[in-house]
């Protein structure tokens, strides 16, 4: 009489972090840059930081919230596979989502700052789109990432509202300009990692030119919102270090793509345009 024997199935052990935390280690600083920079602007405009802290908290939590639940449905890149996976990240969804929902609690309290609903819908919309664009083809990526940025940057005006309580033109005003630097950020990053191999102007400008094109329209479009007084002089000069750095890339000798500095440089970018930007704003 035969006996079935059902081989054992060990899955090997992954860093519980790689299922709870997020991935996306550039997006950290699209999230934050205009947070900061929102908050910094409503709070020279004579904004009050306490609702600045508890939509912080609210952005943090929400943001981070995405990848376990993406983790707990099976629609990321890495699913929770074990019990014990599922227990961890059944939980990291319990803690976040009572932080997240406590800290929103706060400021619509008392129906104030209603508009944060409208602003919400925006990140919203944007993060779906995001999730359809992945799912369509890997041509895709990089207006998948643009198209979340949206959703990312949209804390800026956020911020500024809920430090002032108004939505005005210089909230919208925010949301432009870290959408604009987002973009070419996200555009010249994967533009250095498809054309790590080019060398000579010539063959970078023909891998390039819709990065060209993209520099040249955000150039005209800096000087008709400094034109129209939606941005100050200063506030426009937030960018000229990277189209600087974007332009001088065509004549740079070819050299092996080195990421994890070009992350830090571009972090250095981010860290020179937030603080012009809110320079910009000072009175």
């Amino acid at each position: 009489m035969g006996t079935n024997i059902h081989p054992v199935v060990i899955l090997p052990q992954r860093p519980i972090g790689t299922l709870i935390a997020p991935r996306e280690h550039g997006a950290w600083g699209l999230l934050f840059v205009p947070l900061i920079t929102g908050a910094a602007v409503g709070l020279l405009d004579g904004g009050n930081g306490l609702p600045v802290v508890a939509f912080a908290v609210a952005a943090f939590t929400l943001f981070w919230l995405r990848t376990p639940l993406e983790t707990w449905l099976g629609t990321g890149l890495i699913h929770a596979q074990t019990s014990h996976e599922r227990r961890v990240v059944g939980i990291t969804i319990v803690i976040l989502g009572k932080i997240a929902a406590a800290a929103l609690l706060s400021l619509l309290w008392h129906g104030r700052n209603r508009q944060l609903l409208l602003l919400g819908l925006i990140a919203m919309a944007a993060f779906a789109g995001q999730s359809l664009l992945r799912k369509l083809s890997r041509q895709s990526r990089m207006l998948s990432q643009i198209v979340g940025t949206v959703g990312l940057t949209v804390t800026a005006p956020a911020a500024y509202y809920v430090a002032t309580g108004e939505l005005n033109r210089t909230a919208w005003a925010l949301w432009i300009a870290n959408l604009l630097f987002a973009g070419n950020q996200i555009h010249f990053v994967q533009l250095r990692i498809h054309s790590a191999k080019l060398s000579g102007w010539r063959e970078k400008l023909k891998s390039g030119r819709s990065f060209l094109a993209g520099e040249v329209l955000m150039t005209a479009a800096l000087v008709c919102a400094w034109r129209w007084q939606l941005l100050s002089a200063l506030a426009a000069l937030a960018f000229l270090p990277l189209l600087v750095r974007g332009s001088l890339w065509f004549f740079e000798s070819s050299s092996p793509l080195r990421v994890r500095r070009l992350g830090w440089t571009e972090l250095a970018h981010a860290a020179v345009f937030g603080v012009l930007l809110i320079a910009g704003y000072t009175r």
